[in-house]
Order: C-alpha cells, then sequence, then structure tokens
C-alpha cells in the first residue's frame, strides 16, 4: 500500500482544506498495513511520521498537524498551535481560528466529524464514539466554535467513514443508556439476535447536529467494518482475533 492516500471530501466543506482518510497509500505493513496514523497500534513510529507527513501533504502541505490524546470524552480543546507529542491534551474534540493549523481525530469505526464556519473562519474535529457522542462531543465543538466567533446557523459539518448499524451489534445494557437519556433515541436501534440490538451511530451523532441547529450536515455512509481493504476497523480486528488495528484520520485546515 504505497500509492498515494484517498483523500475523501465533501461538499458540505467544500472550499476548505478538508479529508477522511482511510488506509489506502501508506506504509505501515502487517495487520496494520497502509495508512496507519496512530501511536498506540504497535506500528513503527517512522511509519506512522511518514504516514502522517503523507496526510499533511494530501490535505494541507505546509499545515501542522494538530490532534489530540484521545479518551472518548466530550471534551473539546480549543489550539493555538501544536503540542508535543507527550504533551497532547487529553480530549475528543478541538476548534481553532489559525490558519496553518491541521485538525485531526483518529478513528477505528467511531464516527469522525469536521465542521466549519467558513465565513468566520473557524472550524472543528470532533471524534464521536458512542460514548463522546452521548455526553455531547459535537455540543462541546460547536460551543468552542462559537466562543471563538462562529455562529452555529453556519456551521456545516460532515460525518465521515464509520462503523454501520448492521454490524454494531449491541446488548441491552447499551441501548438502556441511551433511552434513559431520551426516550426518543429507540429509534436508533434496531432489532437483533435475542438480548441484542444494532445501533446506528451516524445517524445518531447527525440528529445531535441537528439538535444543536447545524443547517448543513453531510453523511458519508461509509462503513469501516465491512470495507477492509479501505478503512481500519476496531471491531473488524477483534472479530478476526488480529493482534492490533490501525487507526485512520480525518482532517479540516483553514484555507
Amino acid at each position: 500500500m504505497t500509492d498515494a492516500p484517498e483523500v475523501i471530501r465533501t461538499a458540505a466543506l467544500a472550499g476548505l482544506p478538508h479529508g477522511f482518510l482511510g488506509r489506502r497509500g501508506g506504509v505501515s505493513t502487517g495487520d496494520v498495513a497502509g495508512l496507519n496514523v496512530g501511536h498506540g497500534a504497535g506500528d513503527d513510529p517512522p511509519a506512522v511520521a511518514e504516514n502522517r507527513a503523507r496526510v499533511v501533504a494530501a490535505v494541507a502541505p505546509g499545515a501542522r498537524l494538530v490532534t489530540v490524546y484521545q479518551v472518548h470524552s466530550a471534551e473539546c480543546i480549543t489550539a493555538t498551535e501544536p503540542w508535543p507529542e507527550a504533551a497532547r491534551p487529553h480530549a475528543d474534540a478541538l476548534a481553532t481560528d489559525r490558519p496553518g493549523l491541521l485538525l485531526g481525530v483518529l478513528t477505528a469505526d467511531c464516527a469522525p466529524v469536521l465542521l466549519a464556519d467558513a465565513a468566520a473562519g473557524v472550524i472543528g474535529a470532533a471524534h464521536a464514539g458512542w460514548k463522546g457522542a452521548l455526553a455531547g462531543v459535537t455540543d462541546r465543538t460547536i460551543a468552542a466554535m462559537e466562543a471563538l466567533g462562529a455562529a452555529r446557523v453556519r456551521i456545516a459539518a460532515a460525518i465521515g467513514p464509520c462503523i454501520a448499524q448492521p454490524n454494531y451489534e449491541v446488548d441491552e445494557a447499551f441501548a438502556d443508556r441511551f433511552a434513559e437519556a431520551d426516550p426518543a433515541n429507540a429509534r436508533f436501534f434496531a432489532e437483533g439476535r435475542p438480548g441484542h440490538r444494532h445501533f446506528d451511530l451516524e445517524r445518531y451523532v447527525a440528529a445531535r447536529l441537528v439538535a444543536a441547529g447545524i443547517g448543513t450536515i453531510e453523511l458519508l455512509a461509509l462503513d469501516t467494518y465491512a470495507a477492509p481493504e479501505r478503512f481500519f476497523s476496531f471491531r473488524r480486528a477483534t472479530h478476526l482475533g488480529e493482534a492490533t488495528y490501525g487507526r485512520q484520520i480525518s482532517v479540516i485546515a483553514l484555507p
């Protein structure tokens, strides 16, 4: 997998350097073969560094990549400059109004969300796993963007590749957490085998954005689990008994 990285762009964020990347076009090998950008995957550090450099070159040449230490929280950090790898803040979303910064979030089934108020020159990126999504990571990202001068009525958002409902089996206790938060959340669950449901993470995240007043929302409807040649997937790697799994990245910058 040494071809150029595949950069999936969206109409919602047209005009802004951005992209949802998968596993194509990287130098990693083994279980994480391809464009693995995760330091926690047990990959060779120089390979991860080369893959990250390829992401920057493909999306926003000359920009400085900024990521956080993701912990499945609702925390959003306002970035003004990159921080050392060892000093990355624990959070799951970023916002900035600084040109030259490429905000990035890593995923391997969770939903990456890129956001922008192009008129205000404010952007955001969120890692929305089920815990962070339920806790309001997108709401916190929108609030952080507003603090920088964005207006939610102007914010456009795109939800990138994530695990699709048919492949996201959960137990009843999982579904109960969402029902306790809001009984209307039942619409995001489909019946499965006895004692289990199937959760639609992408539609849930989209509904949170709608409820927050975001008018332009684009869903890519790309299933990470079902496309092993294109995306990394934690759940697929687990089901296959693989020792580790890669992480893909979604990025956005100001022009």
